[in-house]
């Protein structure tokens, strides 16, 4: 019996042996009790029994393509976090969003122009063929100024500068400067056409500040509050003086925000900069004050009655306007407020237009493509190492989100009312055409990044011009075509 029971004991070691250790491993030591004291006890089933391994219990696994939950979600992150820092994001941004705003503007200024043209004599459709063809002529300024090199851009500034200021100095020349509801900021030009040369102005501040700017960083002379501040801040005060002459302060705000962007982007120190901006608030304070027109402007912030004297009409109205469309709108071209209660319909006031006909998702989505435009250009601003680059592409994107938050503030009520158009979406060829080139500068610039020129580069090289891939030709690199060597040739 002692021989049998040390042949069983054997049997069980041998039998663990062999198992290498892998049962113990998986039974948590219970393999040893079952292969040893197991056989002890039940020694007339041999040594098959003892050498048996354990049965393995089924695992669970988790579903495939998540491991949890919230796979699927995070999945989907990844994937819109990758396609949003692609290098030509902002390059279709840029030009996606400025198309559909300019598009969708010139939809709206047909619906809402109609009765204030019928009311004037003419015929429905006068407003809307003119901004079709400022909209036509800024395309092709667009695409001219998308195609020029960073070079020829900062040889624009001084022309364009000198330009300005000589238009916006014959526009106080009596028999040439025509007045539009009080501001003498106009010259004729024969006909129906007209032009406001202080919308030029924006863009000459913008080209001529960012080259004036690039240079001195060039030098290292911007730590110098003197460089930094001449002759930069007295040009910008001729600007303004030129323009408030002729009382629009409206433009004048959008002049001062855009130098305010540049010295920020300049690197102004804190002291300068707050000094600046107190000494822009003081003159303006002064400039209201002494008007009793933008004092009473001031005063129909938030306004829902139109007051003594219908004074704040306008602001109460653009107010109903919005109230009135509801989430989807009264339908395209089914405005009551246009139908002479609200002044300026199809210009200051076409955002009132656009909530009352396309509701809170019209307006919702004219807002969307303002913050992509303008994300857009910051972004094309934060990602270049050129100095020029940046402050023209920070000036531009300064210049638009800052006139689109005056003018939908003051439609809102949260604002005075400016009288700025809403840019690249309002009647007024005069204020489209130089918006619509400074959006080709931001295109230029998007397109110029080096991740975003060698996309463009390897997109072309895949797309043959032939429509496919010659004949014994592959791409090897992005810039240039190998030919295939033939097959016996080392």
């Amino acid at each position: 019996m002692t021989a049998r029971s040390a042949k069983t004991g054997r049997a069980g070691g041998s039998s663990a042996a062999r198992a290498g250790g892998s049962s113990a491993a998986r039974a948590g030591g219970n393999s040893s009790a079952r292969a040893g004291g197991g056989s002890s006890a039940r020694a007339g089933k041999g040594t098959a029994a003892a050498a048996r391994p354990p049965r393995r219990t089924p695992s669970v696994r988790p579903p495939r393509g998540g491991r949890t939950l919230g796979g699927a979600p995070r999945r989907l992150h990844t994937r819109l976090r990758r396609a949003w820092d692609r290098p030509l994001t902002a390059y279709y941004l840029i030009l996606g969003g400025s198309l559909l705003i300019t598009v969708l503007g010139l939809v709206m200024v047909y619906s809402a122009s109609q009765i204030k043209a019928l009311q004037s004599g003419l015929a429905p459709t006068f407003f809307f063929r003119k901004q079709l063809l400022a909209a036509a002529l800024g395309g092709g300024l667009l695409l001219f100024a998308a195609r020029m090199s960073v070079r020829v851009h900062r040889t624009l500034a001084y022309p364009l500068l000198a330009a300005s200021v000589l238009l916006m100095s014959l526009v106080q020349i009596p028999d040439i400067g025509v007045a539009v509801n009080g501001n003498q900021n106009w010259i004729n030009l024969g006909g129906p056409f007209q032009m406001q040369p202080s919308e030029f102005a924006k863009l000459a501040l913008v080209l001529w500040g960012a080259d004036l700017l690039a240079r001195k960083q060039d030098k290292k002379l911007l730590a110098q509050w003197k460089h930094l501040l001449v002759p930069l801040i007295p040009m910008a005060f001729l600007l303004l003086g030129l323009i408030m002459l002729g009382g629009d302060m409206g433009t004048a705000t959008i002049l001062t925000a855009i130098l305010f962007g540049l010295l920020w982007l300049a690197g102004a120190p804190t002291r300068l900069f707050v000094g600046v901006l107190g000494s822009a608030a003081v003159l303006g304070a002064l400039l209201i004050g002494t008007s009793a027109n933008r004092m009473s402007r001031l005063a129909c912030i938030g306004a829902t009655d139109p007051g003594p004297g219908d004074q704040c009409w306008q602001a109460v109205h653009g107010i109903y306007a919005l109230a009135s469309g509801g989430f989807f709108g009264s339908g395209l071209g089914a405005s009551m407020e246009k139908w002479g209660e609200l002044p300026e319909p199809h210009t200051d006031f076409i955002f009132a237009i656009t909530g009352e006909e396309l509701g809170l998702a019209g307006t919702l989505s004219v807002l969307a493509l303002f913050a992509a435009l303008g994300y857009a250009g910051i972004r094309v601003a934060g990602r270049t190492e050129d100095p020029f680059v940046r402050y023209a592409a920070g000036g531009v994107t300064t210049w638009i989100t800052a006139q689109a938050v005056i003018n939908i503030g003051a439609v809102l009520g949260l604002l005075p009312i400016a009288g700025v158009p809403l840019p690249l979406f309002s009647y007024g060829g005069s204020a489209l055409l130089p918006t619509m080139f400074a959006v080709g500068l931001l295109i230029a610039f998007a397109r110029d990044e080096p991740a975003a020129r060698a996309a463009l580069t390897a997109r072309s090289a895949r797309k043959p011009v032939s429509g496919r891939k010659p004949a014994g030709v592959r791409w090897k690199t992005m810039r240039r075509r190998v030919k295939k060597r033939p097959s016996g040739e080392r």
